[in-house]
């Protein structure tokens, strides 16, 4: 590749010894480093606060490389090669005074300088106000929040005013990872791009919608983390609610950043309020209790490193949700999250209206409506489910799976999201991020249920490792004449 197309840019990732940077952002870069080098020069400075030779942090990335990446995409000269742009430093976060110590090692000119913030985001604050107090903001810098950013609208609003005294807007990338994967961005393209679906994306023929994101780990030794945190802040306030609104936006004039995130803030809008009997209504929370996972025996939440014994915080959550709107009105939305259950998944279900007479003689029922299963993990795939008669004599109907994929890439490797989104970061494309009012919007939306949860005696209601999670989540769907899907068989 010639010298000209490389990237070339500065980016300082702040928790870089943390298991989101070697389980996600490390091998991303590493990737994206071996589908398009970097420009001589590029340098990658994990900050973290334990005090670490650079020797021992290369070779703790290159243990967690090949732990993490795909069999085939590990190879020794990449990784000779990329290891020259990855340097180590320790800094404390709420110290500025060592943050002295990583100007030496920024470059001078104008390249692009990300700082990326893969840390709770109670040091958001305090990273920012040391940046800034040595001078190491540029007017080409950006900076990537993860999510979730705050506990409740309040500190989100806090980190935002924070944010805003050393970044512009356009210089913050709010991210979500579940925006850069190929198949949401192909559903953009599915529903505005073919008459076909545009035409039938409303309450005349949809039925109800179904997002799923299941994971079948635990806390996985992030006990102190996930207790601040829970189900509804971690998944349910960005992902399932980014989902939603892709689902369920109004075609955008183009596909301007601005443009798509105004569409899926007013979607965000047209949310109906959540007050205490909606709650108490539409809304399921639940904890683990021990089981089997695939044949292993779990424990339960309260055995999990660094939980309460007397937890009340959440690892399954599932909801009803209206939108107010002339599009939606009177199609639910349902969407559930939850750890401990039988499969790591994310599915989006959307349920087409029967037809209004049936004439056959095989039962009909939710399983011969038509179904656009979209899957976005472990493998990422849409599939259209239709009527068919299945061969031989008589008119015996089935469904047929119909494959919606892009065609074959072959051999062709797919960008993993965060690859995606930081390349775009790079580049100054905001497209895939939430706005401020976005994420000011969703949290005033979840905020009534926090409060509800916490005002409440009741605990969340335990369901058995290895499950679907408790009865009230398939309660919530029943009482509706409906079901969960499970996955294509």
């Amino acid at each position: 590749m010639k010298e000209s197309n490389k990237v070339l840019f500065d980016l300082v990732l702040f928790g870089g010894t943390g298991d989101l940077s070697m389980r996600k952002l490390l091998p991303a870069l590493y990737q994206l480093y071996r589908s398009a080098p970097f420009k001589s020069g590029t340098k990658i400075i994990a900050v973290g606060r334990t005090s670490m030779s650079k020797d021992a942090f290369l070779a703790k990335v290159e243990e967690k490389l090949k732990q993490h990446l795909p069999p085939d995409s590990w190879d020794l000269v990449s990784w000779q090669q990329f290891a020259k742009h990855l340097t180590f430093i320790s800094i404390v976060a709420d110290k500025t005074e060592s943050y002295r110590e990583l100007a030496p090692l920024l470059s001078e000119d104008d390249r692009p300088r990300v700082f990326y913030f893969s840390t709770h985001s109670s040091l958001y604050s305090s990273i920012a106000t040391s940046l800034g107090a040595q001078d190491l903001i540029t007017e080409n810098s950006r900076v990537v929040l993860e999510k979730p950013i705050g506990r409740d609208l309040k500190t989100a609003q806090s980190i935002s005013d924070q944010m805003s005294n050393y970044f512009t807007e356009t210089q913050i990338y709010r991210i979500d990872h579940y925006l850069g994967k190929e198949t949401v961005q192909n559903l953009l393209v599915l529903r505005f791009a073919n008459p076909l679906f545009e035409s039938l994306w409303n309450y005349n023929y949809i039925d109800h919608f179904q997002i799923t994101v299941s994971e079948s780990i635990g806390v996985e030794g992030r006990g102190e983390f996930y207790e601040e945190t829970g189900a509804l802040r971690d998944i349910v306030q960005n992902h399932l609610l980014q989902m939603l609104c892709i689902l369920a936006m109004e075609p955008p004039p183009n596909m301007e950043a601005d443009r798509i995130r105004d569409e899926k803030l007013k979607v965000l809008y047209a949310l109906e309020h959540l007050d205490t009997d909606a709650i108490n209504k539409n809304v399921v929370r639940g904890q683990y209790s021990e089981g089997l996972v695939n044949g292993e025996a779990c424990g339960s939440y309260h055995n999990e490193e660094g939980v309460s014994d007397q937890s009340n915080i959440e690892t399954f959550v599932a909801m009803k949700v209206q939108i107010n709107n002339m599009r939606w009105s009177g199609v639910p939305f349902y969407m559930r999250t939850g750890k401990r259950l039988p499969k790591r998944s994310c599915e989006i279900v959307v349920q087409f209206k029967e037809v209004p007479h049936w004439i056959f003689d095989t039962p009909r029922g939710q399983l011969m409506s038509n179904q656009l299963v979209i899957t976005l993990q472990p493998d990422e795939s849409i599939t259209l489910r239709v009527c068919g008669k299945r061969l031989g004599p008589g008119m015996d109907v089935r469904t047929i799976d119909l494959n919606l994929n892009p065609e074959s890439r072959g051999n062709k490797r797919s960008a993993d999201a965060y690859e995606r989104l930081l390349l775009d970061v790079i580049k100054g494309d905001q497209t895939l991020f939430l706005r401020q009012d976005e994420l000011e919007q969703a949290w005033q939306w979840i905020d009534p249920v926090l409060l509800d949860w916490e005002s409440s005696s009741s605990p969340p209601e335990p369901y058995i490792a290895g499950s679907w999670g408790p009865a009230g989540s398939t309660l919530l769907l029943a009482k509706d004449g409906r079901l969960w899907f499970e996955g294509i068989k």
